[in-house]
């Protein structure tokens, strides 16, 4: 199982944060995110086995480490608003003049920054 301090982990689906997976009374196992708002639960027998594989490989595979790395590349943070948003095609700002790569718009409506692709954050 992949341990943290001797507790079953799994990331968030959402920010990819390590929550500790917990069972409920029936032995089924859930996790709960509270900054993003999202829960869980794994309920049937099949679904249980393949979630408990997932938490196995997470450890074996080093998943922490990858997930890490990958957070690290790809999810940047708005200067302006604090906004943490993973990159995504949608969210490419160009140059007009020669099509080059000028960073990623903040997905936040309100805000209009350009984060700078490659500057450290």
């Amino acid at each position: 199982m992949s341990l943290l301090n001797g507790t079953r982990m799994f990331p968030c689906p959402v920010c990819t944060s390590p929550l500790e997976v917990k069972t409920t009374k029936k032995h089924k196992p859930y996790i709960i995110c509270d900054p993003c708002g999202v829960q869980l639960f794994v309920r049937g027998p099949s679904g249980i086995d393949a979630f408990n594989r997932l938490i196995e490989h997470a450890n074996r595979d080093d998943l922490w480490t990858r997930l890490e790395e990958m957070e690290h590349r790809f999810r940047l943070k708005c200067p302006e608003c604090g906004c943490r948003f993973w990159i995504e095609p949608g969210l490419v700002k160009t140059s007009m003049f020669d099509g080059s790569l000028q960073g990623f718009r903040c997905p936040e409506k309100k805000c209009g920054a350009t984060v700078e692709w490659g500057k450290k954050q």
